[in-house]
Protein backbone atom coordinates (compact mmCIF):
# COMPACT_ATOMS: atom_id res chain seq x y z
CA UNK A 1 0.00 0.00 0.00
CA UNK A 2 0.85 3.44 -0.47
CA UNK A 3 3.05 5.65 2.15
CA UNK A 4 -0.20 8.47 1.05
CA UNK A 5 -2.47 5.89 2.78
CA UNK A 6 -2.65 7.82 5.70
CA UNK A 7 -3.10 11.33 4.34
CA UNK A 8 -5.20 10.78 1.08
CA UNK A 9 -6.35 8.10 -1.00
CA UNK A 10 -3.95 5.36 -1.95
CA UNK A 11 -2.33 5.62 -5.46
CA UNK A 12 -5.00 4.45 -7.95
CA UNK A 13 -4.45 0.75 -9.02
CA UNK A 14 -6.26 1.26 -12.38
CA UNK A 15 -6.31 4.58 -14.81
CA UNK A 16 -9.36 5.12 -16.23
CA UNK A 17 -7.00 7.68 -18.48
CA UNK A 18 -3.47 8.78 -18.36
CA UNK A 19 -3.32 11.52 -16.37
CA UNK A 20 0.44 12.41 -18.28
CA UNK A 21 -1.59 12.68 -21.62
CA UNK A 22 -4.03 15.74 -20.48
CA UNK A 23 -1.90 19.40 -20.92
CA UNK A 24 -0.80 21.32 -18.30
CA UNK A 25 -3.19 23.80 -18.92
CA UNK A 26 -6.00 21.14 -18.13
CA UNK A 27 -4.49 19.49 -15.34
CA UNK A 28 -3.51 22.95 -13.41
CA UNK A 29 -7.15 23.83 -14.22
CA UNK A 30 -8.75 20.13 -12.82
CA UNK A 31 -6.29 20.88 -9.63
CA UNK A 32 -7.56 23.86 -8.72
CA UNK A 33 -11.29 22.84 -9.52
CA UNK A 34 -10.86 20.33 -6.69
CA UNK A 35 -8.91 23.28 -4.28
CA UNK A 36 -12.15 25.36 -4.41
CA UNK A 37 -14.03 22.55 -3.02
CA UNK A 38 -10.90 21.86 -0.17
CA UNK A 39 -10.89 25.34 0.42
CA UNK A 40 -14.75 25.80 1.60
CA UNK A 41 -15.02 22.55 3.47
CA UNK A 42 -11.52 23.95 5.24
CA UNK A 43 -13.31 27.24 6.02
CA UNK A 44 -16.41 26.20 7.00
CA UNK A 45 -14.25 24.55 9.93
CA UNK A 46 -13.99 27.93 12.01
CA UNK A 47 -16.79 30.37 9.66
CA UNK A 48 -19.34 29.59 12.47
CA UNK A 49 -16.91 30.37 14.99
CA UNK A 50 -17.53 34.51 15.34
CA UNK A 51 -22.06 34.47 14.48
CA UNK A 52 -22.24 31.14 17.01
CA UNK A 53 -24.40 33.64 18.93
CA UNK A 54 -26.30 35.08 16.55
CA UNK A 55 -26.90 31.32 15.11
CA UNK A 56 -28.01 31.10 18.56
CA UNK A 57 -30.21 33.92 18.93
CA UNK A 58 -31.78 33.10 15.43
CA UNK A 59 -32.42 29.78 16.32
CA UNK A 60 -33.74 30.38 20.04
CA UNK A 61 -30.66 27.99 21.12
CA UNK A 62 -28.53 28.84 24.03
CA UNK A 63 -24.55 28.78 24.50
CA UNK A 64 -24.46 25.14 25.58
CA UNK A 65 -26.54 24.42 22.62
CA UNK A 66 -25.32 26.79 20.06
CA UNK A 67 -21.21 25.50 20.41
CA UNK A 68 -22.68 22.01 19.12
CA UNK A 69 -23.01 24.18 15.11
CA UNK A 70 -18.89 23.48 15.58
CA UNK A 71 -18.24 20.64 17.16
CA UNK A 72 -20.85 18.27 15.30
CA UNK A 73 -18.84 19.43 12.45
CA UNK A 74 -15.66 18.93 13.88
CA UNK A 75 -16.46 15.41 14.93
CA UNK A 76 -17.86 13.92 11.50
CA UNK A 77 -14.74 15.60 9.45
CA UNK A 78 -12.18 14.02 11.54
CA UNK A 79 -14.07 10.62 11.34
CA UNK A 80 -14.38 10.53 7.44
CA UNK A 81 -10.97 11.71 6.52
CA UNK A 82 -9.09 8.82 7.65
CA UNK A 83 -12.08 6.57 5.86
CA UNK A 84 -11.67 8.65 2.41
CA UNK A 85 -8.83 6.69 1.31
CA UNK A 86 -10.72 3.24 1.47
CA UNK A 87 -13.63 5.43 0.05
CA UNK A 88 -11.64 6.21 -2.96
CA UNK A 89 -10.60 3.45 -3.93
CA UNK A 90 -14.37 1.92 -3.72
CA UNK A 91 -16.21 4.99 -5.66
CA UNK A 92 -12.94 6.43 -7.33
CA UNK A 93 -11.58 10.00 -6.55
CA UNK A 94 -13.46 11.29 -9.18
CA UNK A 95 -16.83 10.13 -7.77
CA UNK A 96 -16.13 10.50 -4.44
CA UNK A 97 -15.02 14.12 -4.99
CA UNK A 98 -18.27 14.46 -7.15
CA UNK A 99 -20.48 13.18 -3.94
CA UNK A 100 -18.87 14.70 -1.44
CA UNK A 101 -19.42 18.18 -3.15
CA UNK A 102 -22.83 17.97 -4.24
CA UNK A 103 -23.73 16.74 -0.98
CA UNK A 104 -21.71 19.10 1.12
CA UNK A 105 -23.07 21.76 -1.24
CA UNK A 106 -26.78 20.46 -0.38
CA UNK A 107 -26.20 20.23 3.08
CA UNK A 108 -25.05 23.90 3.43
CA UNK A 109 -28.19 25.04 1.88
CA UNK A 110 -30.05 23.02 4.41
CA UNK A 111 -27.41 24.65 7.47
CA UNK A 112 -28.93 28.22 6.20
CA UNK A 113 -32.61 26.99 5.91
CA UNK A 114 -32.24 24.78 9.45
CA UNK A 115 -35.38 25.72 11.70
CA UNK A 116 -34.22 25.15 14.97
CA UNK A 117 -31.21 23.99 16.33
CA UNK A 118 -31.42 20.47 16.53
CA UNK A 119 -31.57 20.24 12.82
CA UNK A 120 -29.05 22.81 12.32
CA UNK A 121 -26.45 19.69 14.49
CA UNK A 122 -27.68 17.42 11.97
CA UNK A 123 -27.02 19.47 8.88
CA UNK A 124 -24.24 20.69 10.04
CA UNK A 125 -22.86 17.07 11.00
CA UNK A 126 -23.80 16.17 7.25
CA UNK A 127 -22.15 18.60 6.06
CA UNK A 128 -18.42 17.74 7.60
CA UNK A 129 -18.60 14.15 6.64
CA UNK A 130 -19.17 15.27 2.93
CA UNK A 131 -17.17 18.08 3.01
CA UNK A 132 -13.57 16.06 5.14
CA UNK A 133 -13.78 13.52 2.00
CA UNK A 134 -12.98 16.40 -0.24
CA UNK A 135 -9.39 17.16 1.80
CA UNK A 136 -7.26 14.28 1.30
CA UNK A 137 -8.58 13.79 -2.84
CA UNK A 138 -6.69 17.51 -3.59
CA UNK A 139 -3.53 15.24 -2.35
CA UNK A 140 -3.91 12.08 -4.23
CA UNK A 141 -4.63 14.11 -7.32
CA UNK A 142 -1.50 16.34 -6.90
CA UNK A 143 0.81 13.62 -6.75
CA UNK A 144 -0.72 11.51 -9.56
CA UNK A 145 -1.30 14.95 -12.38
CA UNK A 146 2.40 16.92 -11.58
CA UNK A 147 5.87 16.13 -10.82
CA UNK A 148 9.16 17.72 -10.32
CA UNK A 149 9.11 21.14 -9.32
CA UNK A 150 5.23 20.96 -10.44
CA UNK A 151 4.63 18.59 -7.73
CA UNK A 152 6.29 20.74 -4.96
CA UNK A 153 4.25 23.89 -6.37
CA UNK A 154 0.66 21.80 -5.94
CA UNK A 155 2.35 20.93 -2.94
CA UNK A 156 2.80 24.42 -1.52
CA UNK A 157 -0.20 25.17 -3.09
CA UNK A 158 -2.37 23.05 -0.60
CA UNK A 159 -0.46 23.60 2.50
CA UNK A 160 -1.08 27.38 2.01
CA UNK A 161 -4.90 26.45 1.47
CA UNK A 162 -4.92 24.23 4.28
CA UNK A 163 -3.32 26.91 7.32
CA UNK A 164 -5.22 29.91 5.75
CA UNK A 165 -8.63 28.85 5.00
CA UNK A 166 -9.40 27.74 8.95
CA UNK A 167 -7.54 30.96 9.45
CA UNK A 168 -9.54 33.41 8.02
CA UNK A 169 -12.53 32.07 8.71
CA UNK A 170 -13.62 33.65 11.61
CA UNK A 171 -13.02 36.98 10.03
CA UNK A 172 -14.87 36.07 6.96
CA UNK A 173 -17.86 34.48 8.89
CA UNK A 174 -17.65 37.60 11.17
CA UNK A 175 -17.97 39.87 7.92
CA UNK A 176 -20.54 37.97 6.08
CA UNK A 177 -23.03 37.70 9.87
CA UNK A 178 -22.64 41.94 10.49
CA UNK A 179 -23.23 42.85 6.57
CA UNK A 180 -26.40 40.11 5.53
CA UNK A 181 -27.17 37.85 7.87
CA UNK A 182 -25.78 34.33 9.63
CA UNK A 183 -27.65 32.45 7.00
CA UNK A 184 -25.30 33.59 4.35
CA UNK A 185 -22.34 31.88 6.00
CA UNK A 186 -23.83 29.00 4.26
CA UNK A 187 -25.65 29.61 1.43
CA UNK A 188 -21.80 31.49 0.29
CA UNK A 189 -21.12 27.64 -0.40
CA UNK A 190 -23.29 26.81 -2.93
CA UNK A 191 -21.99 28.67 -6.32
CA UNK A 192 -18.36 27.15 -5.43
CA UNK A 193 -20.23 23.47 -4.48
CA UNK A 194 -22.17 23.65 -8.09
CA UNK A 195 -19.05 24.77 -9.70
CA UNK A 196 -17.31 21.75 -7.86
CA UNK A 197 -19.55 19.27 -8.61
CA UNK A 198 -20.03 20.09 -12.62
CA UNK A 199 -16.55 20.29 -13.33
CA UNK A 200 -14.12 17.49 -11.47
CA UNK A 201 -16.19 14.79 -12.94
CA UNK A 202 -15.40 16.06 -16.31
CA UNK A 203 -11.65 16.71 -15.26
CA UNK A 204 -10.39 14.62 -12.52
CA UNK A 205 -10.47 10.72 -14.10
CA UNK A 206 -7.31 9.17 -12.36
CA UNK A 207 -8.98 5.84 -11.33
CA UNK A 208 -11.69 3.51 -11.51
CA UNK A 209 -14.50 1.96 -8.94
CA UNK A 210 -13.87 -0.67 -7.27
CA UNK A 211 -16.81 -1.96 -5.73
CA UNK A 212 -15.61 -4.91 -4.38
CA UNK A 213 -13.45 -3.69 -1.62
CA UNK A 214 -17.31 -3.43 -0.05
CA UNK A 215 -17.24 -6.92 0.47
CA UNK A 216 -14.28 -7.78 2.48
CA UNK A 217 -13.76 -4.31 4.24
CA UNK A 218 -12.63 -4.10 7.87
CA UNK A 219 -16.27 -2.43 9.08
CA UNK A 220 -14.97 -3.11 12.98
CA UNK A 221 -11.81 -0.90 12.60
CA UNK A 222 -14.14 1.44 11.11
CA UNK A 223 -16.23 1.63 14.14
CA UNK A 224 -13.55 1.49 16.22
CA UNK A 225 -11.89 4.51 14.37
CA UNK A 226 -14.95 6.83 14.67
CA UNK A 227 -15.16 5.63 18.68
CA UNK A 228 -11.75 6.54 18.86
CA UNK A 229 -11.36 9.96 17.13
CA UNK A 230 -15.41 11.39 17.74
CA UNK A 231 -15.03 10.84 21.39
CA UNK A 232 -11.45 12.01 21.68
CA UNK A 233 -12.45 15.11 19.52
CA UNK A 234 -15.74 15.91 21.89
CA UNK A 235 -13.39 15.66 25.02
CA UNK A 236 -11.27 17.72 23.74
CA UNK A 237 -14.16 20.04 22.91
CA UNK A 238 -16.38 19.97 25.93
CA UNK A 239 -13.59 19.47 28.62
CA UNK A 240 -12.67 23.08 29.39
CA UNK A 241 -16.19 23.79 29.89
CA UNK A 242 -16.94 21.03 32.01
CA UNK A 243 -13.66 20.85 34.20
CA UNK A 244 -12.54 18.21 32.04
CA UNK A 245 -12.40 14.07 34.05
CA UNK A 246 -14.20 15.57 37.05
CA UNK A 247 -17.57 15.19 34.79
CA UNK A 248 -18.81 12.21 34.33
CA UNK A 249 -19.70 12.18 30.35
CA UNK A 250 -15.81 13.70 29.98
CA UNK A 251 -14.71 10.72 31.58
CA UNK A 252 -16.36 8.45 30.23
CA UNK A 253 -15.69 9.64 26.65
CA UNK A 254 -12.05 9.86 27.54
CA UNK A 255 -11.62 6.16 28.49
CA UNK A 256 -14.25 5.34 25.05
CA UNK A 257 -11.09 7.18 23.22
CA UNK A 258 -8.45 5.37 24.65
CA UNK A 259 -9.39 1.91 25.08
CA UNK A 260 -10.77 2.37 21.13
CA UNK A 261 -8.14 3.80 19.87
CA UNK A 262 -6.04 0.98 21.12
CA UNK A 263 -7.75 -1.37 19.92
CA UNK A 264 -8.04 0.71 16.42
CA UNK A 265 -3.99 0.45 16.20
CA UNK A 266 -3.72 -3.46 17.29
CA UNK A 267 -6.57 -4.26 14.93
CA UNK A 268 -4.88 -1.79 11.78
CA UNK A 269 -1.16 -3.84 12.32
CA UNK A 270 -2.83 -7.52 12.72
CA UNK A 271 -4.61 -7.30 10.12
CA UNK A 272 -3.64 -7.80 6.07
CA UNK A 273 -5.84 -5.20 4.83
CA UNK A 274 -6.63 -2.81 7.35
CA UNK A 275 -8.78 0.57 6.63
CA UNK A 276 -5.75 2.76 7.88
CA UNK A 277 -2.14 1.03 7.16
CA UNK A 278 -0.37 2.22 10.09
CA UNK A 279 2.38 0.53 9.13
CA UNK A 280 3.46 3.27 6.40
CA UNK A 281 4.67 5.15 9.58
CA UNK A 282 7.67 2.84 9.44
CA UNK A 283 8.75 4.76 6.27
CA UNK A 284 11.16 7.56 7.86
CA UNK A 285 10.00 10.36 6.15
CA UNK A 286 6.42 9.65 6.03
CA UNK A 287 6.55 9.42 9.40
CA UNK A 288 8.36 12.92 9.85
CA UNK A 289 5.96 14.45 7.76
CA UNK A 290 2.78 13.35 9.17
CA UNK A 291 4.58 14.34 12.53
CA UNK A 292 5.38 18.15 11.23
CA UNK A 293 1.51 17.89 10.12
CA UNK A 294 0.44 16.96 13.25
CA UNK A 295 2.38 19.90 14.56
CA UNK A 296 1.39 22.38 12.03
CA UNK A 297 -2.58 21.52 13.16
CA UNK A 298 -1.97 22.11 16.54
CA UNK A 299 -0.95 25.40 15.61
CA UNK A 300 -4.03 26.25 13.66
CA UNK A 301 -6.33 24.51 15.52
CA UNK A 302 -5.72 25.33 19.51
CA UNK A 303 -7.76 28.14 19.50
CA UNK A 304 -10.90 25.88 18.90
CA UNK A 305 -9.90 24.27 22.21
Amino acid sequence: MSNTTLISPATPTALASDPQAMGTATKVFAFASMCVGMSIALLDIQIVSASLRDIGGGLSAGADETVWVQTSYLIAEIIVIPLSGWLSRVMSTRWLFCVSAAGFTVSSLLCGAAWNIQSMIVFRALQGFLGGSMIPAVFTTAFVFFGGRQRVIAAATIGAIASLAPTLGPAVGGWITDHYSWHWLFFINLLPGLFVTVVVPLQVRIDTPDWSLLRGADYPGMLLMALFLGCLEYALEEGPRYDWLSDDVILTTAWVSGLSGIAFVWRSLARAHPVVDLRALKDRNFALGCFFSFVTGVGIFATIY
